[in-house]
């Protein structure tokens, strides 16, 4: 089969990008998928043996059936928890879209079927004062897939978020309504008004879970989509 790469950009930071994504390379993997997941930038890194290292690569990497080295998988790493234009400017470090795209394609040369890059908060999310996440993306030439943070307020983030998207020139490949929020009220009616307008197929639909593994959150998508 030709080679699916997505970028996964979400509505806002701590929206579920990594858990959606691990599951979604769990449900590539369930169909035989060669898998990889990569998170370029990441900010509050812990250090460890082999550098600095974030949790949420880690799993990217875990989960992913083809096994990369860390570095290959989280190649820019900084340790404080905050936003990595920010982050690189306390630390010296200068980024650009072309060298993080760069280090993507990098990693695109291994054999691979399916391929997620998951970006850092929300769609324009900057990392130096001139670009954002979303000049990665367009370099890249990558389909989106959108996921949802859904609590009050999703639905204009969401259009919002998807406008800038398309004005960029790119295509939202599928969205992912994840419950963040166990008590939102008209969880349904929300779901379905984003049906509506989002024009995008919904992969699927994530309730608000105790345990949160990447097999969990799979059987709730459906990839189907992201293969035709």
């Amino acid at each position: 089969m030709a080679k699916r790469h997505f970028f996964v950009a979400g509505t806002d930071t701590d929206v579920g990008k990594t858990v959606i994504s691990a599951a979604l390379l769990e449900k590539a993997n369930q169909q035989g998928l060669r898998s990889i997941g990569l998170k370029p930038v990441a900010a509050g890194c812990e250090p460890s043996e082999g550098g600095l290292q974030n949790s949420d690569a880690l799993l990217l990497q875990k989960t992913a059936s083809v096994k990369l080295s860390y570095s290959e998988v989280n190649p820019i790493t900084f340790e404080a928890a905050i936003a990595p234009h920010i982050a690189a400017e306390q630390t010296g470090k200068r980024l650009s879209a072309d060298r993080i795209a760069a280090l993507c394609r990098g990693s695109m040369m291994n054999p691979h079927d399916f391929l997620l890059i998951e970006g850092a908060g929300g769609w324009r999310v900057p990392f130096s004062r001139k670009e954002t996440f979303a000049d990665v993306a367009k370099l890249l030439g990558t389909p989106v897939i959108l996921v949802v943070g859904m609590k009050l307020g999703c639905i204009n983030h969401a259009l919002l978020t998807v406008e800038a998207i398309v004005r960029d020139g790119l295509r939202v490949a599928g969205w992912v309504a994840n419950r963040i929020d166990p008590d939102m009220q008209c969880y349904a009616e929300n779901v379905a008004t984003l049906e509506t307008m989002l024009r995008a197929p919904l992969l699927g639909e994530v309730p608000y879970l105790a345990e949160i593994t990447p097999a969990a959150v799979a059987e709730y998508l459906d990839i189907s989509e992201l293969l035709t």
